[in-house]
């Protein structure tokens, strides 16, 4: 009698692996939407937190650095300028924290069924877009208050948005790997998201930062990216540090290879070890 073999090479997932990142796109989806329902599902004002959460920061920002410390605005309204640095940090520091603790979130799925680990930090990221996309109403709002209509400028806001996501996918897949090896990550991500939001250009503007300290200044990839931000959404006389601009960049672009790099090879063991 003639039976039918099954052979299942030791290489044969890490040959298909990219093809499978696509195979298993609805699973993606289904995370990601799973995740978009559960954000807000159970709270009594729901989707309305996207805006009061940076709503209340931009007041504090505001009344501490505009009012009590009458730092410059670069000739815009200081709500204004606040606001669109919180955007990007706001995508930033969720997209960061639930990146990194996605994969033991899931870790009843992980340790019983095979598919590209890579897609759990990925539907995380892509989640925290949703918040931008309703907070950039409330931004509209704010520009409308003030008579503020951008420029040309903000058609090049998408490709900031990616520098964005780029930065936010690379950090997410290194704590994410780091935090299933080490549970201590699970303090650093809440200290790394309180502490970056003081040392980024969020209630001010990077330009107060003197000449010869602001290249090092722009070792902080978020700079680059709240910069980019503002140039695009704000217009008028608020120009880009080019020389960190680019610094930002492949600060960035090292960080997202590295981080694949590192989630790849740390990937095979997250099943034993979670």
């Amino acid at each position: 009698m003639q039976t039918d073999e099954l052979i299942i090479e030791a290489d044969s997932t890490e040959r298909h692996y990219w093809k499978d990142l696509w195979r298993y796109r609805e699973l993606f989806y289904f995370l990601a939407w799973r995740d978009v329902l559960v954000r807000y599902k159970q709270t009594a004002i729901g989707i309305a937190w996207a805006l009061i959460r940076p709503l209340l920061i931009t007041v504090a920002f505001v009344f501490v650095f505009g009012k009590l410390a009458k730092l410059p605005s670069d000739g815009v309204p200081y709500p204004i300028l606040v606001f669109a640095a919180l955007l990007p940090w706001q995508f930033f520091a969720n997209a960061f924290a639930e990146a990194g603790n996605s994969l033991i979130a899931n870790a009843n799925m992980i340790s019983k069924v095979y598919f590209p680990r890579l897609v759990v930090p990925a539907s995380a990221v892509i989640v925290c877009l949703v918040d931008v996309l309703i907070s950039g109403v409330l931004l509209i709002g704010l520009m409308l208050w003030y008579g503020m209509v951008p420029d040309w400028r903000i058609v090049t806001l998408p490709l900031f948005l990616a520098h964005a996501v780029v930065a936010a996918m690379g950090t997410g897949l290194w704590i994410a790997a780091l935090n299933v090896q080490y549970r201590d990550f699970r303090y650093i991500i809440p200290f790394v998201v309180q502490f970056g939001l003081y040392v980024s250009p969020v209630g001010f503007s990077s330009a107060i930062v003197p000449d010869q300290w602001r290249l090092l200044y722009s070792l902080n990839p978020m700079v680059g990216v709240i910069d980019g931000f503002r140039w695009a959404i704000l217009g008028g006389e608020n120009h880009l540090y080019w020389p960190g601009m680019a610094l930002s960049l492949a600060l960035v672009l090292v960080i997202a290879i590295t981080g694949v790099w590192y989630f790849r090879k740390m990937e095979k063991s997250f099943a034993d070890v979670i």
